[in-house]
């Protein structure tokens, strides 16, 4: 499987949105079966769009994850990046959208408002909006989790979930959905656990974001790091140190375990390591997650840095 492509390096043009609909995919995974997800859901034929929709197949069956506890039928959210803001005009926009989403069907009244909640994701808390709900609304916000606040007082349960709040051990991903990541204990749980999910897309894709956003902290951690690479190149290991075992001549990573089995996995293996260390020594995190899948690539940078 190809790693997915690396973001450019002005943090304005990452891809946040497309990370953050993998990493609400991940957080709600559980419930995966009773969810349908839809990206960027169109409304009517202008541009107008609501940047995540998930619907649930069974309206009675409640979702276990923090975040969906709130989910009714349709689940309309409004996702802001660790470099936007969630303004009061925010609200009322996607207030708007929940609305129209509601009439915009074919028959009348086939989405009951009853069926409707809106939820609000931003990387910082929303102070002014916050003030606005309560002063001139008259809501009440109820915290229900450590960043998870409930906003009381509307016929549409509406939430706003602010991910610098978040618990790391129970929303790790979403959590880390930001380029101010500050624990590096953090970063080694995220190598950890896209270990364990290194063949699905969704985890390779909030992955590459994070590490691209956060370069100094998994430099810090740059072992983890080869680790992780090894792991990810386990399979193309084992392919090698089979041939090896019958050619007894393959050499380095790129042409397979030289001379017999235990030799060339340790070169091969020494190589990986030290592309690793040189590659998050120089920043270049986003090579590394590509060097994992691309051998011509691997190559490439092995030449480039003059590692024989």
């Amino acid at each position: 499987m190809e790693m997915p492509k690396t973001e450019p390096e002005n943090p304005a043009l990452r891809q946040w949105h497309p990370a953050f609909y993998a990493g609400a995919q991940i957080e709600l995974q559980e419930d995966a079966d009773n969810l349908i997800f839809e990206n960027e859901h169109q409304l009517g034929t202008k541009p107008k769009g609501i940047d995540v929709l998930i619907i649930k197949k069974q309206v009675n069956r409640p979702v276990k994850k923090n975040i969906g506890k709130l989910f009714r039928k349709h689940n309309i959210i409004e996702y802001k990046s660790p470099t936007d803001y969630l303004n009061i005009d925010d609200f009322y926009k996607v207030y708007g959208y929940a609305c129209f989403y509601k009439s915009d069907v074919s028959r009348v009244n086939s989405i009951p408002i009853e069926e409707l909640t809106i939820s609000f994701v931003s990387h910082g808390y929303p102070r002014k909006l916050m003030k606005h709900l309560k002063k001139k609304r008259g809501f009440r916000i109820q915290k229900m989790d450590a960043g998870i606040y409930y906003i009381l007082g509307d016929f549409i349960p509406i939430q706003i979930i602010v991910t610098r709040y978040l618990s790391p051990e129970k929303n790790l991903w979403l959590s880390s959905l930001t380029d101010h990541l500050k624990d590096k204990e953090v970063a080694r749980k995220l190598l950890e656990d896209f270990r364990n999910h290194k063949q699905e897309i969704l985890y390779r894709s909030v992955m590459n974001i994070i590490m691209q956003a956060n370069k100094t902290q998994f430099q810090e951690v740059k072992y983890m790091l080869c680790e992780a690479l090894e792991e990810l190149m386990k399979d193309e290991l084992e392919a090698n140190r089979s041939r090896g075992l019958s050619e007894g001549r393959m050499k380095g990573l790129q042409e397979g375990l030289a001379e017999g089995r235990a030799e060339g996995q340790q070169q091969a293996t020494d190589r990986l390591n030290a592309l690793t260390l040189k590659l998050a020594e120089l920043g270049r995190t986003d090579d590394i997650i590509k060097a994992a899948s691309d051998t011509s690539y691997q190559k490439k940078l092995l030449e480039e840095l003059g590692i024989s």
